[in-house]
């Protein structure tokens, strides 16, 4: 039900920063005010019967969970920026990745998904979906032709991120997509490590974009929310069952309110987080401490053709090794003066946080927690935020040069 309110800037040939800003919005139809109302009401009004015949026909607007004109406009933006017929965003990441799951496949049908993915996404795939009779398939999704080894008649569907969690590295998605379609799979893509600012997967053949607006899109750190984006038809099966009926993880029009004030700066925003991480990695790279930096636009990288080829520029997000492993890493960690320790990425704050760690703390209360596949106790990721390049660049230094 995204906002069907027209615009000067719904016409063709805009850049993305002025889509981001005004796409979707005229002030002349909300008392000329220049930035958007929060339409804070649980439910609307009507006339009378027949009126409420009317909107109901249309398949909802009665009642939040279903419509709220902020939320519209939200969904409205996303979906333009993205290159999207339609959107549907919810209260976090995780619901919209339920929601997706949930709304699109039945008992007995299989997911295929890549063998690093969000460590929360990897508990659902492996503890929560086979509940629901859903089979999860991983495998290694950096060779695309694995795909063809772990397809069976109960395939239904190919999930991934890229960038990937918490790595950084890239995946193919287009040669990925091709050959889904072959098999008659949907392809989900995560791009929440790039945001539409840098990547659109529908471009390269992706039916359905998860992002999690908690990270760049929104841009500060202080809400959470999720998108899925794609082609009508899917985002409302996605809203309808996953929405409306299954999950109920509405966002809250102030929420709402709060991302649209982020997406007009994210790509100003993005251009800083991109152009800071790139000279971090550089950095790192050189540094005799440092064993091996992943940031696939560094020209030495091993796919960085691929990530040229599917992004416009990097992310904020990368990460690297210490030579010394899990000790020397905490250590690196506890040195630092600036850059803070925490989860979480996409603020404007640049974060850092040791994957091996959370895992080893995790162990007393989940004896089953385990490190993702394709992640070593070295690993340390990084969130490089807005601050001054120069400043980062010392903090990180000076804590290498006291190992």
């Amino acid at each position: 039900m995204a906002s069907s309110e027209r615009t000067a800037s719904d016409e063709p040939g805009l850049g993305f920063s002025t889509r981001a800003i005004h796409h979707g919005y005229d002030p002349s139809h909300h008392s000329r005010a220049v930035s958007h109302p929060i339409y804070t009401t649980s439910t609307f009004a009507f006339d009378g019967v027949a009126d409420l015949d009317a909107a109901a026909a249309l398949g909802g607007r009665l009642y939040a969970r279903e419509f709220n004109p902020t939320t519209a406009l939200l969904e409205s933006r996303l979906a333009n920026l993205e290159d999207a017929e339609d959107a549907v965003v919810f209260a976090s990441g995780m619901a919209a990745f339920g929601a997706l799951i949930l709304s699109l496949l039945s008992q007995d049908d299989e997911l295929i998904v890549h063998q690093t993915l969000y460590s929360n996404t990897t508990t659902m795939t492996e503890q929560g979906l086979p509940r629901f009779g859903i089979k999860t398939v991983p495998v290694d999704l950096g060779n695309p032709a694995s795909l063809d080894t772990v397809l069976t008649s109960r395939s239904k569907a190919i999930y991934f991120e890229t960038p990937i969690n918490p790595t950084g590295d890239v995946l193919d998605i287009e040669a990925i997509a091709e050959r889904a379609r072959r098999a008659g799979l949907l392809v989900f893509v995560d791009g929440t490590f790039a945001s539409p600012a840098l990547q659109r997967p529908l471009q390269h053949g992706a039916d359905i974009v998860l992002h999690s607006l908690t990270k760049y899109v929104s841009g500060h750190g202080d809400l959470l929310g999720g998108a899925l984006l794609g082609r009508t038809e899917l985002i409302e099966k996605i809203r309808d069952r996953g929405l409306r009926y299954i999950t109920g993880a509405v966002l809250s029009p102030m929420v709402s309110s709060l991302i649209l004030r982020g997406i007009k700066t994210l790509p100003l925003r993005m251009d800083r987080h991109g152009s800071n991480a790139i000279s971090i990695a550089r950095m790192l790279g050189s540094h005799p401490a440092v064993g091996w930096v992943n940031y696939p636009f560094l020209p030495s990288h091993p796919r960085h053709a691929i990530a040229r080829r599917q992004m416009s520029a990097g992310s904020g997000m990368l990460s690297f090794g210490l030579r010394g492993g899990f000790d020397v890493a905490r250590r690196f960690l506890d040195h630092l003066e600036l850059i803070t320790l925490a989860v979480s990425l996409g603020d404007a704050e640049t974060l850092i946080m040791h994957p091996a760690s959370l895992v080893r703390a995790r162990l007393a209360v989940r004896p089953e927690a385990r490190l993702q596949r394709g992640v070593g106790d070295d690993l340390i990721r990084l969130s490089v935020g807005l601050e001054n390049e120069a400043d980062l660049l010392r903090d990180l230094e000076q804590s290498l040069n006291r190992l």
